[in-house]
């Protein structure tokens, strides 16, 4: 059996986005495969009692100064969004309706980008859908599937299964049933990977 690296995000999640641009290389040098896992932050927050850093003001602050010292050293754009935080329920219902297809890669390359690079209002459908019109996906057919209601229930059950594997916040990665929380324990994840504790 392969080796695979489950990853739990929400794209409203700045350290996800930061994860998702190093797991490639990752994944690469360690022979392991990406299981994409879209799940709804705020019903995680909601579930566990947790909430985002961004809601205190110091620990936001600090933070976001940290977050850039891992955009440096990953050599990545991460701006910070103004529209921060956006309710990302349709956005992530949007990965799961691409979720096991060829089509969520550059889903999830456009998202990101507009959310972390370009500092897009992904909380507005018209925003939403020139982005994803410049993707190359018909944004009409793609926000007619998000109300598909085996879509909203496969985002629901991911997010519960979350929850009950101890998720409390995004990114979270497993390594077997191992788990690794924040994109700084990407090294941690590559020792497991490796053989090492």
């Amino acid at each position: 059996m392969s080796k695979q690296i489950e990853f739990f995000f929400d794209v409203g999640s700045p350290a996800s986005y930061l994860a998702w641009t190093q797991l490639p290389a990752l994944a690469d040098r360690t022979g392991a495969t990406v299981l994409y896992r879209p799940m709804l932050l705020g019903g995680v927050f909601q579930a566990t009692g947790n909430r985002s850093p961004a809601s205190v003001e110091a620990k936001g602050a600090y933070t976001r100064v940290d977050l850039q010292r891992f955009a440096r050293r990953y050599g990545v754009t991460l701006n910070h969004n103004p529209y921060f935080p956006i309710n990302t329920l349709q956005l992530m219902r949007g990965a799961e309706a691409l979720r096991g297809t060829d089509q969520l890669e550059p889903y999830l390359a456009a998202i990101f980008t507009a959310m972390w690079i370009d500092e897009q209002d992904l909380g507005q459908p018209e925003v939403i859908g020139k982005v994803l019109a410049a993707a190359d996906f018909d944004p009409t057919e793609l926000m007619e599937r998000l109300s598909a209601p085996e879509v909203k229930q496969g985002l629901k059950d991911t997010t519960e299964e979350a929850v009950r594997r101890g998720v409390f916040g995004a990114p979270t990665l497993f390594v077997d049933d191992e788990m690794f929380f924040g994109q700084d324990r990407l090294e941690f994840v590559e020792a497991k990977l490796g053989g090492q504790s």
